[in-house]
């Protein structure tokens, strides 16, 4: 490992090109990880749909270019021109490495790269997603034609599978031909163990987090329901989320929906936060209810501010919390074992201090960003 990682630190200004669908996705979860590529040496270039985070990818000193794969769109038109723009750029920058993340940018990106002749492909999938996790019909019967592409773009000697829990490491093994030599388990996109430190919790009514997007498969419906029967059984805690809507995503919530939910005042609903460290210490319990996960990065910073979790049993939460240990895994979907799950943390102060005690250990020992990007060129070394 320690020759790889010499390796990455004197490659000679070889070309990284990061490929992802939105700009505010690079920043909150890549951008540790292009930093440590480019003081290793690497130029590294970003396309992306930028929307409010330019400047930001510019002043870091990577090369920024504005491309479109909408997350959303369906349209064959728009897929095609996607691969054929990622062609072009490809041949222009003469890339030594691309590195894809998302379903779209491994998808399009993969074909381009293929016939553009780039030397050595990561294609990052950050989890299966809406399409794997939902029961709708679309998404039910979009999953079949997305396996068979995914097994497609994977065949490439020297295209690489990242994925970030084994759940899907065998996934993609069983179903869509990842060979085991050509693909890599890497635990998420690492916490900065620092910025993201414990504080003794708060005196005073317990406080629940949620931080996640309002979206229908990371758990919201049921986390509003569980903090409407816990009001009802008269445990006393206070609900919030701190995450924004999702147009772009089929299974965010409406601004109806939202709104009502606003009404009702059971959850307060903070929006956006572009700091999360100090609101998971002012929390007591952290909960992320998903359905499905590559590996939360909400989870990993909740353990290193020494937060005890409940989550789910499903595969991504459960890579971060053991039952017991440093939280409480709860059946998927079901909001009265969520409600249960967080009264007993909400009653029980030596338990969420022992269980934030033990995050925070895992968080230093797996999650560090040190750790993760050092994985990462590792794997960039090996390519060549």
């Amino acid at each position: 490992m320690a020759e790889r990682s010499h390796a990455a630190l004197t490659a000679p200004q070889r070309r990284l090109v990061f490929v992802v669908t939105e700009d505010w996705y690079f920043c909150l979860h890549w951008m540790n990880v292009a930093l440590a590529a480019q003081r290793a040496g690497y130029r590294v270039t970003v396309l992306t749909r930028v929307v409010d985070d330019g400047d930001r990818i510019r002043s870091a000193g990577f090369e920024l270019i504005p491309i479109d794969l909408r997350r959303r769109s369906s349209n064959p038109l728009r897929a095609v021109a996607g691969a054929v723009m990622l062609l072009r750029l490809y041949r222009k920058l003469r890339p030594d490495i691309v590195q894809h993340i998302t379903v779209k940018p491994v998808i399009f990106g993969s074909l381009a790269a293929r016939l553009a002749g780039v030397p050595a492909v990561v294609n990052t999938v950050a989890g299966l997603g809406y399409l794997f996790s939902s029961s709708d019909l679309a998404a039910r019967c979009v999953r079949p034609l997305v396996t068979l592409v995914y097994r497609l773009a994977l065949a490439p000697r020297r295209h690489f599978l990242v994925v970030q829990n084994h759940d899907d490491l065998a996934f993609f093994m069983r179903h869509a031909g990842a060979a085991k030599a050509r693909a890599r388990v890497i635990p998420g996109v690492g916490v900065d163990i620092v910025r993201f430190s414990p504080v003794p919790e708060p005196e005073g009514i317990p406080q629940v987090l949620m931080p996640a997007r309002l979206l229908r498969d990371k758990g919201i419906f049921e986390f509003v329901a569980a903090a409407r029967l816990l009001r009802q059984r008269g445990v006393s805690a206070i609900f919030s989320v701190a995450g924004d809507l999702d147009p772009e995503n089929p299974a965010s919530v409406s601004e109806q929906q939202l709104k009502a939910w606003k009404d009702e005042g059971i959850v307060n609903f903070l929006g956006w936060q572009s700091d999360m460290a100090p609101l998971l210490r002012a929390a007591h319990i952290v909960a992320l209810p998903s359905y499905r996960e590559g590996l939360p990065t909400a989870l990993t910073e909740a353990a290193a501010c020494g937060r005890p979790v409940v989550t789910c049993d499903v595969p991504g939460c459960r890579e971060v919390v053991t039952h017991g240990e440093n939280g409480l895994l709860v059946k998927p979907r079901d909001p009265e074992a969520l409600a249960d799950a967080i009264a007993r943390l909400a009653s029980d102060v030596a338990l969420r201090h022992r269980m934030g005690l033990r995050g925070r250990e895992r968080a230093e020992r797996g999650f560090a960003i040190e750790r993760v990007a050092a994985t990462t060129l590792a794997l960039y070394s090996e390519l060549f």
